[in-house]
């Protein structure tokens, strides 16, 4: 077993040649799944709420979104932005932001799902006793529903957080440097430790999920012990 080289390479698996080169690493998996699922969260709240309308042109639209989207494998819809954007836009998007495009509208459709669910979870009552002191459907979905309904989604947004995580590792695909490219890299130039290398990048996934699937089991366990209190 060759660890000296999963030692001598760990802080480019983590942040890659910075600061004296481009971020890479397990930093760039980070930085792809905290922007992707707060860009995904505000697209998959208002695809949620649309489909939740009574307006059939706007919950079509919405249902169209979510269904087309989940029915699609990621790797696809990262090669569609990649590809198709030279030809829509007339140049070349960087990797990163094909990359991060991808994981929104893809998380985004996810997350519809989630707040479609959360919303419907709450008693049909609670529209209709807001409706009822003189609030505007509008009104009571902002002020009454939703904030109920948020806090109830929070383990599913982390649940859906841990798994955008281990998605980014399908970006190395074209080209970004997250963790799996700049474990490949040192495997390429050294051809000497593989296993130790590859386990090592498993590892730092695992740490990584691990920690977020935690604190989504702390927070379950702090709503139950919330919403008892309440009843």
């Amino acid at each position: 077993m060759q660890w000296d080289v999963v030692w001598n390479n760990f802080d480019y698996f983590l942040w890659g040649a910075f600061p004296n080169g481009p971020l890479g690493g397990l930093a760039v998996s980070i930085i792809l799944a905290v922007l992707g699922i707060f860009g995904a969260f505000w697209i998959g709240l208002a695809a949620g709420l649309m489909r939740l309308s009574r307006n059939w042109i706007i919950k079509a639209i919405s249902v169209v979104y979510i269904e087309v989207i989940r029915g699609i494998p990621l790797l696809m819809l990262i090669f569609w932005f990649y590809f198709l954007a030279p030809v829509v836009l007339g140049y070349p998007l960087p990797e990163f932001h094909c990359a991060l495009v991808a994981f929104i509208v893809f998380t985004g459709a996810y997350i519809g799902e989630i707040v479609k669910a959360g919303v419907v979870a709450l008693p049909s009552g609670q529209m209709e006793a807001a409706r009822g002191t003189g609030l505007s459907h509008y009104q009571a979905m902002r002020y009454i529903i939703l904030p109920q309904a948020l806090r109830n989604m929070i383990p599913s947004f982390v649940n859906q957080f841990v798994s955008l995580t281990k998605d980014t590792s399908l970006a190395y695909i074209i080209g970004v440097n997250e963790l799996t490219r700049t474990a490949t890299q040192v495997n390429n130039r050294t051809l000497s430790a593989p296993t130790e290398i590859f386990i090592t990048i498993a590892v730092l996934y695992f740490i990584v999920c691990y920690v977020l699937t935690h604190f989504s089991r702390k927070m379950e366990m702090h709503l139950a012990k919330y919403q008892a209190r309440d009843r």
